[in-house]
């Protein structure tokens, strides 16, 4: 199991090619010590998990490793589905130029003026906007801000040498970063 920073892991779920909707995530706090946990799974990409923490309000560090290849029958019910209405997430680029920009914008006002004008979900509209701004990773989460899901426990209990190895490295760089004492 290769730990690296968790922007390594997002940078190659951007780069995956495999399709954008079938990302699934789950989130919450972390079961000890300050910040979150986080795991991302697509059926052709696998599952991966992301500790994290706030090192102050600008700065985000943390790591993560690939935890499985594939979504098995195990793993799937502990990762949310779109009928499970849980809320959302996306993971984006920024444009490459200018040009880029404008007309990703171009295509984003014209999506928006395409569903003001007709009646929609809002599953079809988030699928819709999410196209529109080429979004290479989106699909249903279930996040608590306050407590820890459920099926964030029994994944984090269902994959424990990665727990404790990811815990270590992440306890690590909160030392390192003075960020467990607090202000004074």
């Amino acid at each position: 199991m290769q730990i690296r920073d968790w922007q390594e892991i997002l940078s190659t779920v951007v780069d995956s090619t495999h399709d954008p909707e079938g990302w699934r995530a789950i989130a919450g706090q972390r079961a000890t010590g300050v910040g979150e946990d986080f795991y991302l799974g697509h059926p052709d990409s696998g599952v991966f998990h992301l500790k994290t923490y706030a090192k102050n309000p600008t700065e985000l560090r943390g790591v993560g490793t690939q935890i499985a290849r594939k979504i098995d029958d195990e793993i799937d019910p502990l990762l949310p589905r779109r009928g499970d209405d849980p809320g959302r997430f996306a993971m984006q680029q920024p444009p490459e130029d200018e040009s880029d920009a404008e007309a990703i914008a171009s295509q984003l006002e014209s999506t928006l003026q395409h569903h003001a004008d007709a009646d929609t979900s809002s599953e079809s509209f988030f699928q819709d906007v999410m196209d529109a701004v080429d979004s290479p990773a989106f699909g249903p989460m279930e996040y608590e801000l306050s407590e820890r899901p459920d099926r964030l426990e029994t994944l984090s209990d269902t994959f424990t040498e990665a727990e404790e190895l990811l815990n270590a490295e992440l306890d690590e760089l909160i030392e390192d970063d003075d960020v467990g004492r607090g202000f004074q």
